[in-house]
């Protein structure tokens, strides 16, 4: 008896899982950041795979175009709904990002996304590892630096201590 689990379920009347009662609940704050950040990097990822299909000799003219017209109108001051509108304003960006993409998708061959979604992964793991050989010099340069100034304050001490006992 003393052995049986009496935990309260974390779900509501709802079937909804409670972010303050539940830690790893879908809308636990550090979470959704985490998810963002995920989505980002692969929408990051996701836009050098389009750089590449762009550049890619074997593309036609079209799904260059139909990229062309998503970014300019994605960056155009003039849209169907202003976005300095909280929210609704950012929803024609998203439908027609989406949109694109989508078409995008459909009208470049799947090889050459094979490729140049190879591309991207492997631009990707070399950005990671500069920027990790960058803070390995970064942390080198700052050791260095440190031991220095231990030094110069080492001997000055040494110095001064050395006058005060002639």
């Amino acid at each position: 008896m003393l052995e049986q689990d009496y935990r309260v379920p974390f779900t509501t009347t709802t079937g909804l899982r409670s972010p303050i009662a539940d830690p790893d609940a879908e809308g636990n704050v550090s979470g959704r950041a985490k998810r963002w950040r995920r989505q980002a990097q692969r929408l990051q990822k996701e836009a050098l795979v389009f750089y590449f299909v762009f550049k890619h000799p074997r593309v036609t003219w079209f799904p260059k175009w139909v990229a062309a017209c998503v970014a300019a109108y994605l960056l155009s001051p003039v849209q169907l709904i202003p976005s300095y509108i909280p929210v609704i304003g950012f929803l024609d960006d998203i439908v027609v990002l989406f949109l694109g993409v989508k078409l995008l998708r459909r009208i470049i061959p799947k090889d050459v996304f094979a490729e140049c979604r190879q591309r991207a992964e492997v631009v990707e793991a070399q950005r990671k590892e500069k920027i990790r050989s960058m803070a390995a010099t970064v942390g080198l340069v700052a050791v260095i630096l440190l031991w220095l100034l231990v030094a110069v304050v080492g001997s000055a001490l040494i110095i001064k201590y050395i006058h005060r006992h002639n």
